[in-house]
């Protein structure tokens, strides 16, 4: 059994519900939040905001699945963000659970 977190901007929601659902992840859970971003080492020019600390809505999706469908997954989301124009990107974490009930 592995443990997929996904973190992403609120924009991409259908998408990564899309790539769990194509990638055989039936069960999933997922929440709103706030992620940050620290802005103050990068140039003024670079800084459109003129801001140290940007705020953005974001999610986490959290799925417990079989090994079968992690490459799957990960195929999926690197393709997404390959055809990507934005900054903005699918961020996956793969984590081994050893134990579950």
């Amino acid at each position: 059994m592995k443990l997929l977190i996904i973190t992403a901007i609120e924009e991409f929601e259908k998408e990564i519900k899309k790539i769990l659902k194509a990638s055989g992840v039936k069960v999933f859970s997922y929440q709103k939040l706030n992620g940050f971003k620290d802005l103050s080492e990068e140039t003024f020019e670079s800084n459109w905001f003129a801001s140290d600390m940007n705020e953005n809505k974001s999610l986490m999706f959290y799925a417990f699945t079989p090994k079968e469908n992690v490459d799957k997954v990960f195929e999926k989301i690197d393709l997404f963000n390959s055809a990507q124009s934005t900054m903005s990107n699918i961020h996956i974490a793969l984590i081994n659970v050893e134990r579950s009930n």
